[in-house]
């Protein structure tokens, strides 16, 4: 899959779900007229979007430069689950989860095989950062009328930073041409591990209900890893700029 193949596909799923979200009026209706019955100290959202790979270091260099690969190649479609708790009226401490995969093939640039066919192999790169923030909100997300009745602001935006671990596979199988023997080889290549990354992000809570509202957000990650054996335990490069839009449940 190229690389608007896979912008194609992210868009046609995120757009696939919005029949499955609660409209304005039906959440209203199960919360009261506008209003929730307590402030919420908990959220849970559902994150959908694309991932825009930095893909420097060594171990992604080396692939662009002996395969028909490029730096789009290692984008891909990210989905993720936030679990963020009040901590105060502007902050929020989140964890969250996110999964990005890359599949291309390609072939090597300068050689052929013995009947002049290409020397083909797929690349695979899966990043799935685990991590942590804070969350700070620019205004009050809501206000209380009485003990029992909060009622939400329409806009608020936010910025935050964290950090964690991100797991990575990358992978090469195929058939490679041996630069010293000059024979094809049939190879699998792998290398996978955690790695600590740290990030940050800026963007928007739009409330559509009392209990739901869409986020929008743009995330920039920086983390690399060193690989193993089978890439000469180089640099692999796993950050990069993620925009997403999500749907997320007050309670």
């Amino acid at each position: 899959m190229d690389h608007l193949s896979r912008i194609r596909a992210s868009v046609l799923l995120l757009v696939a779900t919005f029949p499955l979200l609660p409209s304005g009026t039906s959440a209203q209706q199960g919360s009261g007229q506008g209003f929730l019955f307590k402030q919420p100290t908990i959220q849970l959202g559902l994150r959908g979007g694309y991932t825009v790979a930095r893909a420097g270091g060594p171990v992604l260099d080396f692939a662009r430069n002996e395969l028909t690969l490029n730096k789009r190649d290692f984008d891909a479609s990210s989905w993720g689950l936030e679990l963020a708790v009040r901590a105060q009226e502007r902050l929020d401490i989140a964890f969250d989860v996110r999964f990005s995969k890359s599949e291309v093939g390609s072939e090597m640039r300068d050689w052929e095989d013995q009947d002049g066919l290409p020397i083909q192999q797929t690349t695979t790169f899966v990043r799935v950062p685990i991590t942590v923030s804070a969350k700070f909100y620019f205004r009050d997300r809501g206000r209380a009328i009485s003990r029992f009745v909060w009622i939400p602001e329409k806009w608020a935006p936010f910025l935050g930073a964290g950090g964690g671990f991100a797991w990575y596979r990358f992978k090469q199988a195929g058939d490679f041409k041996d630069a010293l023997s000059f024979d094809i080889l049939s190879l699998t290549l792998e290398s996978s591990g955690a790695a600590p990354t740290a990030h940050v992000f800026a963007g928007v809570d739009v409330s559509i209900s009392p209990r739901f509202l869409w986020t929008v957000e743009a995330r920039y990650a920086l983390s690399g890893a060193d690989t193993g054996s089978a890439f000469d335990f180089d640099n692999i490069d796993l950050s990069g700029f993620q925009a997403t839009i999500g749907i997320s449940a007050r309670f």
